[in-house]
Formats: C-alpha cells, structure tokens, sequence
C-alpha cells in the first residue's frame, strides 16, 4: 500500500546502510548488517527483499549519500560542468554518476557520486527519489547555531570514521575539508592544522565537536591544552530530547535532518 504521509530515507555510506522513516513521533530506524562479500548495489538489492520496513511503498524517497564531497562557490556552479570537475578533483571514479546539493545559504553547490549500479537499484524501486550529500543538514544546522555569540567557531563532526572540518563566515564557508580519522591523535593533528591556518584565537575561539566521536573524552582533554574553550554537542540537550536522539546508532546529520526537516 502506497503511504503518502511517510518519507523513506536511505542513508548509504562506504560501510554502512539504513533505512528510516517517521511518523509524528513515530520513527523507524534500521540499521541493515552489510554483506562485505558482495558489493553495495547487491547489499540493497538483498534489503530491497527482506528489510520488513520496505514492503511499504513510499511516494517519497530521499538517498542520503556519504562519498567524497566537493564545495563549489555558487556564483560560478555550471551543471553541466560538474562532472568534469569532480572527477578531475577524484581520481579513479570516472565511471560513477555525479550529483549535487545545494546549499543556498551557504552560497554554495556541494557535488557527490554515487555507485551506478546501486543508483540503479534504487531508481527501478522507487518512482519518487531524491540524492542528498549525507553531510549536507549537518552543515545547514551547524550555519545557522555559527551566529550565536561572538567569537569565531570551528566544527568538526565525526561519522563513519571521518571526520569533517568546518567553518564559517557570514554566509559562506571559510574552510571545509574532510579527514579520514581512526583515533584522537590523528583528529587532533588535522583540527589544529586548520585553527592554525584561520588563526582563530586558543583563548577566545571555539572548537565544537559532534557526531561518532573516537575516545571522546581523550581527544577533548587533549583539544583543551591547545584550545580553551572546547564544546561537545550533545543531541538530546541540542534538540530538547527528541524522540530522534534516543535511537541508538542513528548519525547525528539523519538526527539533524528529522529535527530540521531538511
């Protein structure tokens, strides 16, 4: 039976699927246990089958896709140049479709791929699909909390075993990367590389850190010798306990997007 009032949300990542849906205070999570074995777009073609949350159909499909990311200024975005542009930025994956998300308040385009094959598999089970960048309401949501007090701020928000680094200028991106991180040393390293490069003050600026954190405790203890004001940012006093961030295991970009809407 076709549900109009739910969204179906995949959130696809290089180890990792899930499926979601929500209903008023109603939300479904499931985390599907990938086959390493075979590749993703066989993974989704399995969940496609035996996933119980997907005998629905819904008319709404949003992909959340986390793959290497590249920030393009808007005012100089051509579609059809996308391509190109990201495939000269990432080597080795000339054969995977490209897609974008734009961030309007940002002023900028964010360019993604996506395994042909899977998007295949997805697009012949669903009629109504729409790709995201995985990353793109975490940024969004981080913009506009960036407004509050006075001093600069830093983020960094940690999902499966990466971590991106950000911050922001008025409505702009002052720097954006992404790091692949294992522990707290190497985390560490990479954001006081970039504080020192937007040299932000260890006295007055912040550092906020978010997500799937390795050994939180350990990296914000050895964050706040270098880095004075040091702030971890807890969903469930975030976003006043909402039923999204008592799920365990939901990344905090799919908590964003279901507080947000967006």
């Amino acid at each position: 039976m076709e549900n109009r009032q739910k969204r179906l949300v995949i959130r696809i990542s290089r180890g990792r699927l899930t499926f979601s849906t929500a209903d008023l205070s109603d939300i479904s999570f499931e985390d599907y246990p990938l086959n390493s074995s075979i590749s993703m777009a066989a993974n989704m073609r399995e969940a496609l089958r035996t996933v119980a949350l997907l005998e629905e159909q819904f008319e709404r499909v949003l992909v959340m896709v986390d793959t290497p990311t590249l920030m393009v200024p808007a005012d100089i975005f051509v579609e059809g140049e996308g391509e190109q542009l990201y495939h000269h930025a990432f080597t080795g994956q000339d054969q995977q479709p490209v897609m974008h998300t734009v961030l309007p308040d940002l002023n900028a385009v964010v360019l993604f791929s996506i395994q042909k094959d899977l998007r295949g598999v997805i697009d012949s089970q669903f009629s109504n699909v729409r790709y995201t960048a995985a990353v793109a309401p975490v940024w969004r949501h981080l913009h506009q909390r960036s407004f509050t007090g006075q001093h600069q701020k830093l983020y960094a928000y940690f999902h499966d075993r990466r971590m991106e680094v950000f911050s922001f200028a008025q409505n702009r991106f002052k720097f954006c990367n992404s790091f692949a991180v294992n522990n707290p040393n190497d985390a560490l390293y990479y954001v006081l590389g970039v504080w020192k490069q937007l040299a932000l003050e260890p006295e007055h600026d912040e550092l906020h850190l978010a997500g799937d954190i390795p050994d939180r405790d350990r990296l914000m203890e050895e964050a706040q010798r270098f880095v004075k004001r040091v702030f971890y940012i807890n969903p469930s006093g975030e976003f006043n306990r909402a039923a999204v961030t008592q799920i365990q295991g939901m990344p905090y970009d799919l908590m964003v997007l279901y507080v947000k809407g967006r």
